[in-house]
């Protein structure tokens, strides 16, 4: 009964998703909470860098990747909406929300044409090779 007086009245935000939360916390609530935690794995090797980013419940659609000047740029948009009806199929409740997360990575040395990138059960799999550099550090070229 609390939450449907608070659902109808829809007075304070802040209040409203409190009192929400703790009379009825459901699945959707869980990962709009986590939405903005962005775990990230990051390995280096000699010849790479690779990436395992959580992002569950994401669509890869919604997933937007870029590397430029040294920094992979990672940005999500997800929206969610969700309708409750009575038993008559009338609608009493419907809610939208709009979830934004960004993070970047500074990652030096890639070679940008060679960047991989998956999703696989929830996990963002990133694998930037590494740009291959002469081992003659002076730059002196040799005449024959």
């Amino acid at each position: 009964m609390a939450n449907d007086l608070m659902n109808r009245f829809d007075v304070d935000p802040f209040f409203d998703r409190m009192a929400h939360h703790f009379f009825s916390p459901s699945n959707y609530d869980n990962d709009y909470a986590n939405f903005g935690n962005l775990k990230t794995d990051i390995k280096e090797t000699d010849k790479d860098y690779t990436l395992k980013i959580d992002v569950p419940g994401v669509d890869k659609q919604d997933i937007h990747l870029a590397y430029q000047n040294d920094t992979l740029s990672l940005n999500i948009n997800q929206d969610h909406s969700s309708e409750q009806k009575d038993e008559n199929g009338r609608v009493i409740a419907s809610e939208r929300s709009h979830g934004v997360m960004s993070r970047s990575y500074t990652l030096p040395g890639v070679d940008r044409d060679h960047i991989a990138a998956s999703v696989d059960d929830g996990v963002l799999n990133v694998t930037l090779p590494k740009v291959t550099e002469s081992h003659d550090q002076d730059g002196h070229i040799e005449i024959n």
